[in-house]
């Protein structure tokens, strides 16, 4: 996968924060299914923590699921997080920070939950190594992302025109099950699913994409302006998916849950296996 930019991928979803709701219908369709992903959960956690939450509204739902849990909404940009309600009995913590770093201490979360955010991160091994981090053994994550046949049809249609990337490329299931293994979680399940929303025009799907800020952050995209004959070219490349007078959109799916390792259990770095273990375990005579 070809590095995303943080920055670009900051500024596309902090511009769509106030369009974001209206527009996220296959969002909110995926977040209900990833929700009864909780069923597997049979524990009474004390902290919960959406990975990038948007608006909150999947925060929202884990709040209402776990009454007695602190959940803790997060989210790289800073105007979705302004969106979030956190409400007055039982507030929400607010939290803006990156995926990668996650500003919590180590095996503090109980329930790591994040809906289609984790697409946006190119190097998973990295991204699941701070997951264990802060999970707790024996804790429970569950996450939704997109796989690389998402948008294949725009991603066609841009190529006609020119050789620039303009339509980011996802991790496909393979990586994304390995990158789990390799952090150590226990009893991972994915599965995959193909969804097709259907459009009248090509020019519908790309605003709509713009407004949940789902816009192209490949660090080797093209930054100039689409001149109007370049923009037709891709419009009229698309219209060659038209079936029964509508335009289809694809997007893969992956859905996934796992338990946290138990401690001490080693993780997968560079080739080789890191196991970590309290000093007070070690038997014997200590200097």
């Amino acid at each position: 996968m070809n590095p995303f930019d943080p920055r670009q991928i900051r500024r596309a979803f902090g511009r769509a924060a106030k369009t974001y709701t209206r527009n996220a219908a296959l969002q909110r369709k995926i977040e209900a299914r990833l929700i009864e992903r909780l069923e597997y959960f049979t524990g009474k956690p004390a902290r919960v923590l959406d990975v990038g939450c948007g608006p909150g509204h999947g925060s929202a739902l884990l709040r209402k699921r776990f009454r007695s849990a602190q959940v803790i909404a997060l989210d790289l940009a800073q105007p979705m997080l302004q969106r979030v309600r956190p409400g007055w009995r039982r507030p929400l913590a607010r939290v803006c920070a990156d995926a990668r770093t996650l500003p919590l201490p180590d095996a503090s979360i109980d329930v790591l939950f994040s809906n289609l955010c984790i697409q946006w991160i190119a190097d998973l091994p990295a991204l699941f190594a701070e997951f264990r981090r802060v999970l707790r053994p024996g804790g429970y994550i569950a996450f939704s992302t997109f796989g690389p046949d998402t948008l294949h049809e725009l991603r066609a249609a841009w190529a006609a025109a020119d050789s620039a990337p303009h339509v980011s490329a996802f991790a496909h299931i393979g990586l994304v099950g390995d990158a789990m293994i390799a952090a150590g979680f226990r009893d991972p399940v994915l599965d995959v699913e193909h969804f097709t929303l259907r459009y009248t025009v090509a020019a519908d799907l790309m605003r709509e994409l713009k407004s949940i800020g789902a816009t192209n952050a490949d660090a080797q995209r093209a930054r100039g302006l689409t001149g109007k004959a370049h923009f037709r070219r891709v419009l009229d490349a698309y219209e060659g998916f038209r079936q029964d007078g509508s335009l289809p959109a694809t997007y893969e799916v992956i859905c996934a849950h796992a338990f946290g390792p138990d401690a001490g259990q080693p993780r997968r770095v560079a080739g080789a296996e890191i196991a970590t273990f309290s000093v007070d375990a070690l038997r014997g005579s200590r200097r």
